[in-house]
């Protein structure tokens, strides 16, 4: 039986041509026309006028939070609830993360916690230097978090790397706040093996960011280096996979959607099945299709479930460990979590990739439905 991956990557023929355009016109790296073009272009597909095409997502929220001074005890407020690379570039800055729970509707950032929070540090005479909001699943933060940043004089960085292709209350993922950061890792719903984006409305932080990604070297014949810099940009042959992985977002999307519509379907009639599913003002990508199983009703539990599907060569895999509950980040100040802590011990996610087939949905729904009760 062949194993069923959670989120493996797609590619067709379009990739390989410009692939190749790219190798036989020898412009591996560094940079190259492809590069130039796939900036351009997510630029229009998100709506930011700025990008920067980097190594890593990762790489986008580090060189961030650089461009607006964050520094040594800076506090940075971010979702409690999202990959630990979110996070880990706070730490990278010297900078201390103040995490917020989710809110149960998205499992974004809560607005009003993020309010309270902010609040909170100013009366204690330690605000906030920056914000990183993470749209989360194909989830697109609450625009109102772009409000209460404004009010705050905070500047918001959306961490956009699972939503690219999601629209909320009109605006593409991608489009909220001074900056936002795109992932392009093998498991998102567009890949350039490993990649990411940084996306800016001031055309000046975009050529500080390519300033610093490119080890900081001055203009001058010989190497010269005024300020410590990083090798953080794209290839010229990634860009072009990236490239012909754009042009193909919309079908990924509605893959996605369809995958996630039948899990809802066939799935979410089940006692104490409940799935993530989009707000009256949004239009997700539906990267991930995520399930929360209140054992009490269900009467078997998430981890049971997922080692059903596991022992047929399917993988599904928890919910995020929110960052509050992580070893690295003890004693980090959270505002709530209750939520969050909920979602990791019930939330599952289930296999979403665009290339599954109909016959691989059926085999996951009848593995599913199969998992012996009593295992919560």
């Amino acid at each position: 039986m062949s194993r069923i991956w959670l989120s493996p990557p797609h590619v067709g023929p379009r990739e390989r041509e410009l692939l190749l355009d790219a190798f036989d016109s020898n412009w591996i790296a560094p940079l190259g026309p492809h590069v130039d073009a796939f900036e351009r272009e997510m630029a229009v597909r998100t709506g930011m006028p700025h990008a920067a095409a980097l190594s890593s997502g990762t790489a986008g929220l580090h060189l961030a939070l650089l461009l607006l001074g964050v520094g040594v005890g800076d506090l940075v407020i971010t979702a409690t609830l999202t990959f630990a690379a979110t996070a880990n570039a706070i730490t990278y800055v010297g900078a201390v993360p103040v995490f917020v729970d989710a809110e149960p509707a998205t499992w974004t950032m809560d607005p009003d916690l993020l309010d309270e929070a902010l609040t909170t540090l100013e009366r204690e005479g330690r605000p906030a230097k920056a914000v990183i909001a993470v749209d989360l699943y194909g989830q697109v933060c609450d625009p109102r978090i772009e409000t209460i940043c404004e009010a705050h004089g905070v500047p918001l960085v959306e961490d956009a790397a699972e939503a690219l292709g999601s629209v909320r209350a009109g605006r593409p993922a991608g489009s909220f706040g001074a900056m936002a950061v795109l992932s392009f890792n093998g498991n998102k719903i567009i890949t350039t093996a490993g990649g990411g984006m940084l996306l800016a409305r001031d055309a000046e932080h975009v050529k500080r960011a390519r300033y610093l990604a490119t080890q900081a070297r001055d203009p001058a014949p010989h190497y010269q280096h005024s300020v410590v810099g990083y090798n953080y940009r794209m290839s010229n042959l990634l860009a072009a996979v990236g490239r012909g992985q754009l042009e193909a977002l919309d079908d990924r999307i509605a893959a996605r959607r369809a995958t996630r519509d039948t899990y809802v379907r066939t799935l979410g009639t089940l006692p104490g099945w409940s799935f993530l599913e989009d707000p009256a003002d949004a239009t997700t990508n539906a990267w991930l299709s995520c399930a929360v199983i209140d054992p009490a009703e269900a009467g078997v539990d998430r981890e049971a479930v997922r080692l059903h599907l596991e022992a047929d060569q399917i993988e599904a895999r928890p919910v995020w460990k929110p960052m509050h509950q992580q070893p690295v980040f003890d004693g980090c100040r959270t505002f709530g979590g209750d939520v969050s802590d909920r979602l990791f011990r019930d939330g599952l996610c289930l296999p979403s990739g665009s290339s599954l087939t109909d016959a691989d949905r059926d085999r996951i729904v009848a593995r599913v439905r199969t998992t012996p009760r009593g295992g919560a």
